[in-house]
């Protein structure tokens, strides 16, 4: 419902290196990948020839790696009544950060290139950015 939410994120889907592929395929593509693994160890499997010492490592490789697609669809389910993330511009709004169902899940440094646009100048400067991953909501900062 942001409008300048949506703004970013139109920019952003029609950059370049996003190949104007809406946000949502690129949240989708680690699960498509994850599903795929235990397809490619099949196919390593039936590609090894069974005489082979290798045979038994490729069958035990395929039994674990079949576990993976498993587990990530229990944890969805068990997660499937949230009613979705929730995108805040957190200078507009306060935001109660500690909460007993949220857990963080990841955190880490970027780059950010910024391409300011004047009148008659292209200007692209770099930004610092740290992102917070919790397990229903982004938040990325600036150091000050």
């Amino acid at each position: 419902t942001n409008p300048a939410f949506k703004e970013v994120l139109s920019r952003i889907e029609s950059h370049e290196d996003c190949r104007n592929l809406p946000m949502i395929s690129f949240l989708i593509l680690p699960m498509q990948r994850v599903t795929r693994l235990p397809l490619l160890m099949d196919t390593i499997c039936q590609k090894t020839p069974k005489d082979s010492a290798k045979y038994e490592n490729c069958k035990q490789a395929l039994k674990e790696v079949s576990k993976v697609p498993r587990t990530l669809f229990s944890v969805f389910k068990k997660f499937s009544n949230f009613e979705g993330l929730q995108c805040d511009f957190l200078a507009l709004q306060p935001f109660p950060l500690v909460s007993s169902s949220r857990w963080l899940v990841k955190r880490g440094e970027l780059t950010a290139y910024v391409e300011d646009t004047g009148l008659f100048s292209k200007r692209t400067s770099k930004q610092q950015v740290y992102f917070f991953l919790f397990n229903d909501v982004l938040i990325i900062t600036k150091k000050k």
